[in-house]
């Protein structure tokens, strides 16, 4: 349990950063027009979407940080990280810059991009959900040190579990960016919108 206590202080912690990089989507959301009683729902179901996300993360790379266990190798993958760590200082920047990941990335981020767009056009639960969804698949500092975590606890379920807790900790500040979405001018939110 104490492993779960310290997930769920680091989203809390770390939910200042969650709202600078996710806020702009939670403010964004459709829900202007909703009841007070329905936007608090739709809070709640894009950032339940959000941490199934982080659940789901924390099963995958749990799983890793069993088969990490399994295969006793935890030694021999910091000894091939540290290698490349090295070979980078000593490879000519020449080489190292034809390597673009972020083209990759780049194209990642514009799919789910594209996709938010598309859910955006409907308040439905399941919409407000997959934003949440996808919202949990964006590139994320925070969300790489919980993962981490998740593979630290050598096992599936308890890598879920990490990154569940990491989720709630983020909870109570990005379900108020929602709720302060409602004090946010209908033109600041069509300009957020057109980003994704």
């Amino acid at each position: 349990m104490e492993n779960y206590s310290i997930a769920f202080f680091i989203g809390l912690l770390g939910s200042l950063h969650c709202v600078g990089m996710c806020g702009p989507i939670a403010f964004a959301l459709p829900l202007k027009s909703a009841t007070n009683a329905y936007k608090i729902l739709g809070a709640l179901i894009y950032n339940f979407g959000r941490i199934v996300t982080y659940a789901s993360l924390g099963l995958v790379f749990g799983f890793f940080g069993q088969g990490i266990k399994v295969a006793s190798s935890q030694q021999f993958l910091s000894i091939g990280v540290g290698v490349i760590l090295i070979l980078s200082v000593f490879l000519p920047y020449q080489w190292l810059s034809n390597i673009h990941p972020t083209g990759i990335i780049t194209s990642y981020i514009g799919k789910i991009k594209q996709q938010l767009g598309l859910l955006f056009q409907s308040s439905k639960p399941s919409n407000l959900f997959l934003i949440g969804l996808l919202n949990g698949f964006l590139p994320c500092g925070l969300v790489y040190v919980a993962i981490g975590g998740s593979i630290a606890s050598g096992n599936l379920i308890n890598g879920a579990l990490f990154m569940f807790f990491f989720g709630l900790g983020t909870l109570p500040l990005m379900f108020l960016a929602v709720q302060l979405a409602n004090f946010i001018s209908v033109a600041f939110r069509n300009k957020i919108r057109k980003f994704f």
